[in-house]
């Protein structure tokens, strides 16, 4: 009945297992389990060492089949910053932490309306927080289970003050507890009575009663007893109240500490520093030093277990150690009294801070492994971090944070790593240092998982300057990197000539800064529709990624998916939409962990899935009603899910959280998709001057960036806008076949359907024809072939131009032409397409004989620009261009560029 669990749950999750049994308080588990279950808000109170844990993990045990969507138990005792207290149970629980919301409110949404038990442990350091989290818990309808030693205060709380044990409760649990280190021990009558009078000099305290058993493998128990006589002399009379209970078992610890040797006393305080298990060497390293002498660590250590005052746990083949938190405290009290506190917690500080630059050597190499060494050591590290930066030593503070950057970067806790790093470089905020300039580029690579949109580019730039200045060429190799990745939200050449810039100054070709350049350069390939040419290079760079840097891989895989599902092989994105997200789901992190949903969601959403897609959001979905939620792809693939579900009011709504993410004031690739997805929507529901608005808008995006997808998507939409105009059909052909065009020159394959049907439907409006029935059963078979089905708003405009085509052609005629279609391949279809493609009453010359892509080549003739200029803004080839050109030139009968440049400035003006 210790007063914390002897072992710690794997990653902290689920009920601790503790090493000894559980003696007594049945009725005090059937009251407390009655009340959780009816008030939902429980502090068991009480002194340290009453018991207070034990009694929750029995109750929480009892409960577990009550609550089915989980029973998690936080430990606390290793804060010291009540800040991290929601993060703590975030960790815990599985909630993804969105930076912008921060842990508490991620929290809540994450366990809103579930049938949950949180439990707190070791709270009353914490209380005004600890407070905060369970209040939001509640609200969001879990149960919070609390171990304090006083209440909250709290409306609603219900408050249990923990009794002592019984007396025959408390002479098992002390025969039980002693039986460990004397199990053979048979009391005489003589130490039965002497027994019974420890106890009640004990008052029932279960932590003190443990530690005075502890003693029976080299004391007698009426030698214990004469011992804890002398020490209890002054507390055996008095009211049995709780500041009585605390005088006795303060006095408990003492008697016990008195018994140790000075050797042992010294380690003891010395150990108090950790805030969490710790292993040998540590122990070895923070505790060494007169009176102990160099070597004799772990028999010292090995006596403080036999005395209960050190407890052990093993994983992994590996025992490592830990104080309960009222030793602890007893302990630190002792170390504060002496002159050797700041040369503890200095050689505490070094010991951690070598570990992790120690560690550094397995990131790349075994980055599973350094990142479970670093986790495993994290409430050491934080602990030893805040106390260098609070002013014990803020240089060894300042490379410490420096060397947790990339922990932080691949980990939950990234907005507190942003935090440490911008209070770390605060201390000295004009140095110009190496360390200044790792502090720099690890907030840089912070946010870039953290806050990346308006913060990442602007902290790696200033960065660069630095470690250019001081010559360090991995860092800078890796600030540029960092650089790429910031500047590809919005410049895809400046992001292509950073990180050419980067693979230049990587110091290996196969290192960590020459993978990421050449999956900037993959990233940038992809969103410009070039995917066999970045599958041509993340095939070769993703294993070494998967490596080397679960985030980058798990990104590069969801891209190369959404390449896959582009070009039409449903199968492929599956496959790697699944290893994307089962790569990413060990780091936890909201950014890269909800990605990789995202995209396996969209997946399932275009292959026609909508509840396979709702299943795999599911995490995301408590967040993604905020509006701070910065996930790039979530609301794209939330509005795809909302046009599946036939729902365009809360499509248009996810796409237009998706058309507002801009870096720096300019419209992203994210904004992008999004916005041509958002013109379609409103388009669909007759809203002309909104979807007039944001497909301007992607299409220029679109064009600035190279995107030959987005823009084709954004066409087709325009195409229905111009439809539902005046005379506007043929407009709406021509905007169809641009878009049919760039889909087919880039291989988009998905894409060509909807292309295909849209120049059924919108030249059957001018003039239906059986080709327009063949160019409907060749996209219903291509549809079919790729497993690609329509949303419910294209099936219905599918059947109407369909029903509308047989009524005007006859029945037979219809059914003839629509067999015939769908026996064509996709490309057979989109070259009869646009070999069928004819004027449906377009004037043979003059301006209005002109197709929306001629206009646009007349309009970038009259601004100046070049052949090639116009083709890289158009997303068209050079001799395309060239043709369009010889169209104009006949259809306007002019001669050359010259005239046509002064005839399209003319017209303008007039």
């Amino acid at each position: 009945m210790t007063e914390q669990p002897t072992t710690r749950p794997s990653a902290g999750r689920g009920l601790p297992r503790p090493a000894t049994s559980f003696v007594g308080r049945a009725d005090d588990v059937r009251v407390v389990t009655g009340l959780v279950a009816r008030d939902r808000l429980v502090t068991l109170a009480g002194p340290g060492g009453a018991g207070k844990t034990r009694l929750a993990i029995e109750v929480a045990r009892e409960l577990t089949p009550a609550f089915p969507d989980g029973v998690w138990w936080v430990e606390l005792a290793g804060l010291s910053d009540g800040s991290a207290v929601a993060g703590a149970a975030a960790e815990v629980t599985g909630a993804l932490v969105d930076p912008g919301r921060g842990p508490l409110a991620s929290l809540a949404a994450h366990l809103a309306g579930r049938r949950a038990l949180l439990c707190l442990d070791n709270a009353e350091h914490l209380g005004h927080e600890v407070a905060s989290v369970a209040d939001a818990v509640v609200q969001a309808g879990p149960a919070v289970l609390v171990t304090s030693r006083e209440p909250l205060r709290l409306g609603g709380e219900q408050v249990w003050r923990v009794p002592p044990l019984g007396d025959e409760e408390a002479v098992t649990l002390f025969l039980e507890r002693g039986a460990l280190v004397r199990p053979s021990y048979r009391p005489d009558p003589a130490g039965a009575a002497a027994i019974r009078a420890i106890v009640r000099h004990l008052d029932g305290i279960p932590l003190a009663l443990e530690l005075a058993a502890a003693w029976l493998g080299t004391l007698s128990a009426e030698q214990i007893l004469a011992g804890l006589d002398d020490r209890f002399r002054l507390l055996v009379r008095g009211p049995r109240n709780a500041q009585r209970r605390q005088q006795t078992l303060a006095a408990s610890i003492g008697w016990s500490h008195a018994l140790l040797d000075e050797v042992d006393r010294a380690l003891l305080r010395r150990l108090s520093v950790f805030a969490g298990p710790f292993p040998l060497d540590a122990a070895t390293a923070v505790g060494n030093g007169p009176p102990v002498p160099a070597g004799d660590e772990l028999a010292s250590l090995a006596r403080l277990v036999d005395a209960s005052l050190v407890m052990t746990e093993e994983h992994a083949g590996e025992v490592r150690y830990r104080l309960l938190e009222t030793i602890r405290a007893f302990a630190g009290a002792r170390l504060g009294e002496t002159d050797e506190d700041t040369v503890v917690h200095g050689r505490h500080l070094r010991y951690y801070a070598g570990l992790v630059e120690a560690a550094d050597a397995w990131r790349e190499a075994e980055p599973d492994r350094w990142q479970a060494t670093l986790q495993r050591e994290y409430a050491d590290l934080r602990a030893a971090l805040g106390w260098a930066l609070d002013g014990g030593d803020p240089d060894t503070g300042r490379r410490l944070a420096a060397s947790m950057a990339w922990l932080w970067h691949l980990d939950r806790r990234g907005t507190e790593g942003v935090a440490y790093l911008r209070r770390a470089i605060g201390l000295a905020p004009d140095e110009r240092t190496i360390v200044q300039a790792r502090l720099l580029t690890g907030l840089a690579l912070v946010l870039d998982t953290a806050a990346p949109l308006d913060l990442e580019y602007d902290a790696a730039t200033r960065a660069l300057e630095l470690a250019t200045e001081l010559g360090d060429d991995d860092l800078r190799a890796l600030c540029l990197d960092l650089a790429a990745v910031g500047a590809c939200y919005t410049d895809f050449d400046q992001a292509w000539e950073l990180a050419e810039q980067a693979a230049a100054a990587a110091p290996a070709a196969d290192g960590l800064a020459a993978l990421s350049s050449r999956a900037v350069q993959a990233l940038v390939l992809h969103h410009r529709d070039r995917h066999a040419e970045a599958d041509s290079v993340l095939d070769d760079i993703v294993p070494a990624l998967v490596r080397q840097h679960r985030g980058i891989a798990a990104t590069m895989l969801g891209f190369q998916a959404t390449g896959a599902l582009a070009t039409g092989d449903v199968d492929r994105a599956r496959m790697l939409a699944a290893e994307g997200l089962r790569v990413a789901l060990p780091l936890g992190d909201i950014l890269r962990v909800g990605m990789a949903r995202a995209v396996q969601a969209v997946v399932h959403i275009r292959a026609g899935d909508p509840d396979a897609a709702e299943e795999v959001l599911e995490p995301l979905l408590r967040l993604a009603g905020d509006d701070d939620v910065f996930v790039p792809g979530l609301p794209y693939a939330l509005g795809l899910l909302a046009v599946r579900r036939d729902d365009p009011a809360a499509a248009a709504g996810w796409f237009r959280r998706g058309a507002a993410a801009s870096d720096r004031g300019v419209d992203s690739w994210i904004a992008a998709q999004s916005l041509a997805e958002l013109g379609a929507v409103l388009a669909a529901a007759g809203d002309a001057a909104d979807a007039t608005v944001a497909l301007e808008r992607a299409v220029a995006t679109a064009s600035r960036l190279g995107m030959p997808r987005v823009r084709s998507v954004a066409r087709l939409a325009q195409a229905e806008l111009a439809a539902a105009t005046t005379d506007g059909a043929s407009q709406a052909v021509e905007l169809a076949h641009d878009a049919l065009t760039h889909q087919a020159g880039h291989g988009l394959r998905a894409g060509l359907p909807d292309a295909l049907e849209a120049l059924a439907r919108h030249g059957s409006a001018i003039r239906s024809t059986p080709d327009d029935v063949r160019v409907l059963g060749a996209a219903d078979a291509a549809r079919s072939a790729l497993g690609l089905p329509r949303p419910p708003g294209q099936q219905r405009l599918f059947v109407a131009t369909l029903a509308g085509l047989r009524a005007t052609l006859g029945a037979d005629a219809a059914d003839t032409a629509w067999r015939e279609g769908a026996g064509l391949g996709l490309d057979e279809a989109v070259g009869f397409a646009r070999r069928a493609r004819g004027p449906r009453g377009r004037p043979a010359s003059g301006w209005a004989s002109l197709t929306p892509t001629e206009l646009e080549v007349v309009a970038l003739v009259a601004e100046g620009f070049s052949n090639p200029e116009i083709a890289a803004r158009l997303l068209m080839g050079r001799g395309t261009v060239k043709t369009h050109l010889a169209h104009v030139f006949s259809k306007l009968e002019v001669a050359n560029r010259t005239e046509l440049a002064s005839l399209a400035s003319a017209r303008a003006r007039g």
